[in-house]
């Protein structure tokens, strides 16, 4: 404010010679009290007085609602704007301030607006001499004097001496950068990232890994939360007493009988592994586990035998429908087949000095006139022979049995240790760290991903030791360590984008019709559902394809997903660079299915329908049967793990498909990254369709004997944590 007085000083002592003068009075600088002018007598003046009032700041700081989230500590901020930054101020109200689950709001005033704000600096004194007392800042929200709400995402636990310099506004992409400190806060930025995730190379064959030897190394955003790690312990515990209470903890024992396997466990029921044990015999329960169980990945409809695959008409007629044959059924498309030629020739375990038997056979399928698959023939290797016998069912029972048994041995294996480890596990480490190396934070799929990488990293590199490492569960199998390596090696080189891609895998396989195929139904709905809200958010932000082949951190992604993951291997169809707005919503598409759907759909039922270890177990310890009518519920028995592996595996399943009280389901979006309206309002339309969805499987599941949980997603976590 500018005010202007004039007259003649009566103060006696100074002479101004008549001169004029004027004096600034800066109320905000001085506290509201101007100074008192200097006046001479009988002098005239005028007086100029300029009233300057400070910008005003105010700050919404969250912490967030995790375990001893909150600090003692003192808390600073400075912030940077276009037309400069303010003082180093301390975040203090009356009483307790960042507790745990709490906002605050503070002010910070500075002389004059600060332009178009571009960073907040975060930083972290100690609270007297008390111990290092980390801070969980979840977000700030600044209100600016022209009446701006801005959102600066933190997400992170904060360190004393640690600078943390937080960006904020709309999501920007590289080419779009104009102001010289963001440029160089974005490639700082990628700088710090690019050390801390370092790829590594542990198998030629394998998808490339993250360099961290054990979880302490890992950033702590990215580690389990607390209450998680608690209730793994607490599971291990209560298991281990169970069964040490039971004297079936390492025992070496082989089962007496069938009946005494269904008490391993007292404490840990569900309801579909009640009925896995009372109907795991039945032909037309192994059918329907091929398209509904935890690995609907290998059967496909069959309009050919192969020639090593020597059905005849006369074998399997007594199983069709009367009237018909067995080239009728595959030319209606009622015949299907699954073949496990990628076990052949594999090194498998050693045990008491011999290799265990490993079988790479075929098992043919009839789907019947009431809609049931049927398993019709069973050949346990690949070259047919007299001591490779097609069994049927019409075979004395236990043969039956054992040869289901086999079958089932070989695609366990199978889907531990590809459709699971490798195209869920592996591939979403490799998305996981090519999204962390790739994208600044403020990149728009960077916010797009992060949810989606929530604790892979983890359970990752926890996995490497206690369930794919040399003394790991998979390496107990009959494979054993060296087998399954070689396993994910092949099937690594045959692995194609397109197979990772629901729709076209579904195709390809010929599945499009099959009936009762709760997967395929769920699934295709959900890949859609994900499609269009992918398609919304990449369409917003990528308008045209030229933006897409102008952002060299979106192609730095992609080429490092193809570098690192594929291996290079152009055969896979996996791109190495995008060249459309199409290519990218189609890629990200696939990417958040693997590690929501297709990660719940292999993992989230092992304990219901392989607990019961009959159903479905990766170690089997006799050889297959050469010849029939040899083998008698004795036979199973010894083939069958031991007690002590029996109920370690069914420990392992329990862990791995339990649902921990901090699961974030599918479309929940608990961390506010986005600061523009349209992206908010796409997420809320992709969690009403979910929620739609879910709906719509529940109540279907209401009226089936043998219900489809596995991808209702309120039932899918948002990325692969276990």
């Amino acid at each position: 404010m500018l005010m202007c007085s004039a007259g003649k000083s009566s103060q006696k002592g100074q002479n101004w010679g008549g001169g004029g003068y004027y004096k600034k009075t800066n109320t905000a600088l001085s506290e509201g009290k101007p100074r008192p002018a200097i006046e001479a007598e009988g002098a005239f003046y005028f007086q100029i007085s300029i009233t300057v009032t400070m910008a005003e700041y105010k700050l919404e700081v969250s912490t967030g609602d995790i375990t001893y989230a909150g600090t003692w500590d003192h808390i600073y901020v400075t912030l940077f704007g276009t037309e400069g930054q303010s003082e180093r101020t301390e975040l203090d109200n009356y009483g307790t301030d960042f507790t745990t689950g709490t906002t605050g709001t503070y002010t910070v005033k500075t002389s004059m607006s600060l332009g178009t704000l571009l960073l907040i600096k975060v930083e972290k004194d100690p609270f007297f001499v008390l111990p290092e007392d980390e801070w969980y800042c979840s977000k700030i929200i600044v209100m600016t004097p022209e009446g701006d709400a801005i959102l600066f995402p933190c997400y992170r636990w904060v360190s004393r001496g640690e600078l943390v310099e937080l960006r904020g506004g709309r999501a920007i992409k590289v080419f779009e950068e104009n102001h010289p400190v963001l440029i160089d806060h974005r490639k700082n930025q990628l700088t710090l990232k690019k050390s801390l995730y370092q790829w590594e190379i542990t198998n030629e064959r394998w998808p490339h890994i993250s360099s961290f030897k054990h979880t302490s190394e890992l950033p702590a955003e990215l580690i389990f939360s607390m209450s998680k790690s608690m209730e793994i312990q607490y599971i291990k515990k209560i298991a281990g007493a169970e069964l040490m209470f039971k004297g079936l903890a390492g025992s070496t024992e082989q089962w007496k009988s069938i009946e005494d396997m269904k008490q391993i466990f007292w404490s840990q029921k569900t309801t579909m592994s009640e009925y896995v044990k009372e109907h795991w015999k039945e032909d037309d329960f192994y059918g329907f586990q091929f398209l509904n169980g935890i690995n609907p990945n290998v059967i496909k409809r069959c309009s050919e035998l192969p020639p090593n695959f020597p059905v005849t008409e006369d074998m399997v007629k007594p199983f069709l429908k009367e009237g018909t044959s067995l080239k009728e059924e595959m030319t209606k498309g009622n015949i299907f087949l699954c073949d496990f030629k990628r076990m052949d020739g594999l090194p498998t375990k050693l045990s008491d000095g011999e290799s265990v038997h490993v079988t790479a056979g075929f098992c043919l399928f009839y789907m019947n006139p009431e809609n049931k698959l049927m398993p019709i023939a069973i050949q346990l290797q690949q070259q047919p022979s007299e001591q490779n016998p097609i069994f049927l069912p019409s075979d004395q029972e236990t043969d039956w049995l054992l040869a289901k048994m086999f079958i089932k041995n070989a695609d366990s294996m199978l889907h531990q240790s590809v459709y699971h480890l490798v195209n869920t596990h592996l591939l979403a480490e490799v998305f996981s760290v090519a999204a962390l190396r790739s994208f600044p934070e403020i990149h728009p799929l960077y916010k797009l991903l992060i949810p989606h990488v929530r604790y892979t990293l983890q359970i990752n590199t926890l996995a490497r030791k206690s369930i794919f490492g040399p003394d790991g569960i998979l390496s107990r199998s009959s494979l054993g360590h060296e087998g399954m390596t070689e396993v994910i090696g092949r099937s690594l080189s045959e692995t194609t984008y397109s197979s990772l891609c629901l729709p076209d895998n579904i195709t390809a396989r010929g599945l499009e019709s099959i009936p009762n195929f709760y997967y395929r139904d769920d699934g295709l709905k959900l890949w859609n559902i994900i499609n269009r809200f992918v398609k919304a958010i990449v369409g917003y932000y990528y308008p045209s394809d030229s933006e897409v082949c102008k952002d060299s951190e979106l192609q730095e992604w992609i080429r490092e997903i193809f570098t690192h993951g594929f291996l290079g291997n152009k055969a896979s169809g996996c791109p190495g660079c995008f060249h459309a707005v199409k290519e990218v919503i189609r890629f990200i598409t696939m990417v958040i299915f693997t590690v929501t759907a297709q990660h719940a759909a292999v993992n989230s039922g092992q304990f219901d329908y392989h607990s019961w270890v009959p159903n479905g177990s990766i170690l089997l310890q006799k050889p297959p049967p050469t010849t029939k009518g040899q083998s008698s519920m004795k036979t199973i028995l010894e083939t069958l793990p031991n007690v002590g592996e029996t109920a370690s595996l069914a420990t392992a399943f329990w862990i791995l498909s339990e649902k921990y009280t901090d699961m974030v389901p599918l479309g929940t979006y608990p961390e506010e990254r986005f600061d523009e309206a349209p992206p908010k309002q796409m997420i809320k339309e992709f969690q009403k369709e979910l929620s739609n969805l879910s709906e719509a499987i529940t109540t279907r599941n209401s009226q089936l004997k043998v219900p489809y949980i596995y991808l209702n997603p309120a039932e899918i976590e948002n990325s692969i944590t276990i």
